[in-house]
């Protein structure tokens, strides 16, 4: 395959990916550091991109390893309580000269026309302004945060009405009281609030971490809002990170990203591959499994025939599968059909059969063909049934795996024995259905 071609097959694969996010919302949250990393410049022009292929995004970025710095040099000592910087007047004026600084430096970067990437000489319009509506955090256990805030209101409609006029809103983390007191707020906050009050469609961290792990370090690709609160996270900038995208998840976002800043193309292969590069969290399964519409015969179709071909399943043409779509149940990733089933009921015997089991070989090994299964036992259940068979001719053993048992023909209901194909010889397995 020459490089030209490689090409054409990475767009072709990415394809649906840029029709999904065009129109979409997206709250991009900048770490600490983000802004000083040698890939800044080749992550400003990713965003560049994603806003031309059509996607509304807002920035925050975060300042808290910028004051740190700009304090250390003053030889002033940081003052933390519960992880929560106390923001003194001189803290305050540091905190607010960083965030200029970072807010010019964005600015400054997209207005240079793009050199050396495909938009050279585009135009980015960048907006800022006092979105953000603040209040203090008070005093706990005694001591005063003095100028450290909390949200208390984002201003929806303004931000929106940047993204209505084709532009990118920049939101900095400090925040405005109604008395006109200005406060230092954490960024990951503003980025979760931000997200919540526009009905963003996704809420991506970038930061140093990777996404989030596993007890023994792997990386979790994707997950639950319930299962990244069971994770146990001892680093506190990581866990404010996993709990901010969870809150927002669990308030209406649909999908939030922990992906890695220090990793060169990072954020463009979470948004345009299966398998992303960091960690998705989500409300609910990020794989569903569902049942098939017709709308989905294609995707079907697509799936199956490899299998057909080589004799894994019996052939089944456009038009019977529309008749019987009803039976079918897939796995859908990111609108992508991976994997598909069938359930055919025999009322009158109380059993089923389960076929056509395929799964796209990106995909294979990794219990999706599991999941669909046990979703349609739960129908027969549903059905009354009290056992499902199934006929195979190359996946015995991953059926005797997952609980059947062998036995013969005179088991089938009488209608399946009439149309039983003797010259394919397919191996007949049965196994009981829980209830």
């Amino acid at each position: 395959m020459t490089s030209e071609d490689s090409n054409i097959a990475w767009f072709r694969y990415t394809g649906p990916y840029i029709k999904a996010h065009r129109g979409r919302t997206f709250v991009v949250y900048l770490g600490s550091g983000a802004l000083d990393t040698p890939r800044c410049v080749t992550l400003v022009h990713d965003l560049a991109l994603l806003h031309s292929l059509g996607v509304r995004l807002v920035l925050v970025h975060a300042t808290r390893e910028a004051i740190g710095q700009k304090l250390a040099i003053n030889n002033t000592p940081e003052q933390f309580h519960h992880g929560i910087r106390i923001t003194d007047d001189h803290t305050l004026a540091i905190a607010s000269d960083a965030a200029s600084h970072q807010r010019l430096q964005l600015e400054r970067m997209m207005s240079t026309g793009l050199p050396n990437t495909p938009l050279l000489g585009a135009r980015l319009r960048v907006m800022s302004g006092n979105f953000v509506t603040a209040r203090p955090l008070g005093i706990y256990d005694g001591v005063d945060y003095l100028h450290s805030g909390a949200v208390r209101r984002v201003d929806a409609e303004g931000i929106l009405s940047v993204l209505e006029n084709d532009a990118i809103a920049l939101i900095s983390p400090l925040g405005y009281s109604p008395a006109g007191e200005l406060f230092s707020v954490s960024a990951s906050e503003v980025a979760e609030a931000v997200a919540v009050a526009i009905g963003a469609d996704k809420l991506l961290f970038l930061d140093r971490y990777d996404g989030l792990m596993t007890a023994d370090g792997q990386l979790i690709r994707q997950c639950t809002v319930a299962a990244a609160e069971q994770l146990v996270i001892n680093d506190h900038e990581q866990k404010r990170l996993r709990d901010a995208a969870c809150r927002a998840c669990s308030a209406g976002v649909e999908r939030s990203h922990v992906i890695s800043f220090e990793r060169e193309d990072a954020l463009m292969e979470e948004l345009f591959t299966h398998d992303g590069s960091g960690t998705l969290i989500a409300q609910n399964q990020y794989e569903q499994a569902r049942r098939a519409q017709i709308d989905d015969i294609a995707s079907i179709v697509e799936l199956i025939r490899p299998l057909e071909d080589s004799g894994a399943l019996v052939r089944r043409s456009r038009e019977r599968l529309e008749e019987e779509i009803e039976h079918f149940s897939i796995l859908e990733r990111d609108g992508r059909v991976i994997a598909c089933a069938a359930l055919y009921a025999y009322p009158n015997e109380k059993v089923g059969e389960i076929a056509c089991v395929a799964t796209h070989p990106d995909y294979r090994r990794a219990g999706r063909a599991e999941l669909l299964l046990q979703a349609l036992l739960s129908q027969a259940a549903e059905y009354g049934l009290t056992h499902v068979f199934a006929l195979t001719t190359q996946t015995t053993h991953w059926f005797l795996e997952q609980g059947f048992a062998p036995t013969t023909q005179e088991a089938l209901p009488v209608e399946k024995q009439q149309l039983y194909n003797w010259q394919r010889n397919a191996a007949v397995l049965i196994r009981p259905v829980s209830h």
